[in-house]
């Protein structure tokens, strides 16, 4: 009880001292109590049969009962395959290539040279989703698009990349590697830029090489960023993302491109099985939250750095 008193007496001093900080930060509290808190109420759906005519507390109870089937069902190990192998291979190409990225572009020496490949490996950020995936179909329509006109070229037969499962994760990746590749190493060119110069001098003067001074300067100086990224990014494994996936998704690459979060959609939304749905994606959730805690439990033992 005392501990208790301390603790709130501690709190309300630095509320009277740091109080124009808690008002700043006020309206950031309030969005996420709004918006990703307040909806947690909802998730209760996941055990109910729920009826809108009812409301979520008037639906009958129906406990892991939309769990089973999902587990049970026909659909169940190939969106886990394709979930986690789009998941996969974006982490294991997508991760690193911003980092060499950025590691390049601090190592140009013309600033303008370097101006210029910064606003070009950004520029593609800001293209909307829909754009980006209406630009890939341009480009790899059978007939007409420059790549297959390269392939046709080169003597080959034209391929339809869209239509064909085996390609999809390799358009669907690399796609998204070229449109966020820029904008994901600024961070990187952060840290880069809080490197003490003096120890760069100092290992020039050593003789040590460009390589070397990247990395055994620059490597370690950005460790800690590099970590804390690579937490994050394994704690979204599971949450592939809906939007680019449904544009660029067909009957005939199904196989290869249904995940969770499409499933919800067609489930939930289309099909009105929203107890279902909400079960489906609560289970994603709670995967992702335990690769996320065991992620950062792991990068606190070994390099002692993490979320918390």
């Amino acid at each position: 009880m005392e501990a208790r008193q301390t603790k709130w007496s501690a709190f309300k001093r630095s509320f009277r001292k740091n109080w124009d900080l808690y008002l700043l930060i006020s309206p950031v509290i309030a969005y996420f109590l709004i918006f990703d808190y307040y909806p947690m109420y909802g998730v209760q759906i996941a055990f109910k049969n729920f009826i809108a005519a009812k409301g979520i507390w008037g639906s009958d109870w129906a406990g892991f009962m939309h769990f089973e089937r999902f587990f049970k069902s026909f659909y169940f190990w190939r969106l886990i395959k394709n979930t986690l192998g789009i998941s996969l291979y974006s982490l294991l190409v997508g991760f690193p290539i911003p980092l060499l990225l950025a590691l390049m572009i601090n190592e140009v020496g013309s600033k303008p040279f370097k101006r210029f490949v910064q606003t070009v490996t950004y520029a593609p950020h800001f293209l909307s989703t829909v754009v980006m995936v209406g630009m890939i179909l341009i480009f790899l329509d059978p007939r007409h698009g420059m790549v297959n006109l390269f392939v046709q070229w080169l003597g080959f037969q034209p391929i339809s990349f869209i239509t064909e499962p085996q390609w999809f994760k390799s358009i669907y990746v690399w796609s998204g590697v070229w449109q966020g590749m820029g904008w994901s190493s600024i961070i990187y060119l952060a840290a880069l830029a809080g490197i003490d110069p003096t120890l760069h001098e100092a290992a020039r003067v050593d003789g040590a090489s460009r390589l070397r001074r990247i990395w055994h300067i620059n490597l370690p100086g950005i460790l800690p960023t590099v970590i804390i990224l690579l937490i994050l990014n394994v704690g979204h494994l599971m949450g592939v993302g809906f939007e680019k996936i449904y544009l660029m998704q067909n009957d005939l690459n199904k196989e290869s491109s249904d995940v969770i979060s499409t499933y919800v959609y067609t489930s939930g939304i289309v099909g009105a099985q929203y107890s279902f749905s909400a079960a489906v994606g609560l289970f994603n959730s709670v995967v992702n939250f335990v690769l996320l805690v065991s992620v950062n439990y792991i990068a606190k033992k070994l390099n002692e750095t993490s979320l918390w």
